[in-house]
């Protein structure tokens, strides 16, 4: 399938893991860590570049990301949460990317081809902010269409995140609806650990 070459991942790898007690991002997953898993999916996809957003245990998760066909940044304000890091990693993007897919760092069984349904609802509607859902409740990855939001997401509060660019613009959303509940799930604390071996 064609890259979309102005469309890229946006890989948000920055977070403390303080409920998980250790680096969420580097535990195994199918032969790999939980952040090479992701990044095998980026790169398998539609998206024409991956920017991941370093942060907490940046050293330790960029040895698993050196050698990968893969731009990365530090986010010196990671501890500030997670829209902090969406902030930094779009200004890090080249400024001829027209919209960014934001992945979450601990979602390993994303698949590429939820990735490319994502990119092709954008690509062939006319929504700024699309992302899937199972059985109504959204989940990720979310796209956003950078010419229309860049200026917005920047001056967005931290307590509202990315949701409040939805809710404020319920008309520009396309919730696309898929049959994978994975899109729900992610890592958080230690009792998600089994999900490494369900998923």
């Amino acid at each position: 399938m064609e890259k979309a070459n102005d469309i890229w991942a946006l890989v948000l790898a920055a977070g403390e893991s303080r409920r998980m007690g250790e680096p969420k991002l580097l535990l195994p997953y199918r032969g790999r860590t939980v952040i090479e898993a992701v990044l095998e999916s980026a790169a398998a996809s539609r998206a024409g570049g991956t920017l991941v957003v370093l942060g907490g245990e940046a050293d330790r998760i960029e040895e698993k990301v050196a050698g990968r066909a893969v731009a990365r940044t530090r986010n010196p304000n990671f501890a500030e949460g997670m829209l902090s890091s969406v902030q930094w990693g779009i200004r890090g993007l080249p400024g001829d990317v027209r919209a960014a897919v934001v992945l979450l760092g601990d979602q390993p069984w994303i698949a590429a081809s939820t990735i490319d349904r994502v990119i092709g609802a954008f690509l062939e509607g006319k929504k700024g902010l699309v992302y899937p859902a199972f059985r109504g409740k959204g989940g990720h990855p979310l796209l956003v269409d950078l010419g229309r939001y860049r200026k917005e997401i920047s001056r967005l509060d931290p307590s509202e995140g990315l949701r409040g660019l939805l809710r404020r613009h319920p008309g520009d959303v396309l919730r696309l609806e898929v049959e994978t509940p994975e899109i729900l799930e992610d890592l958080d604390g230690p009792e998600d650990r089994r999900k490494l071996g369900r998923l």
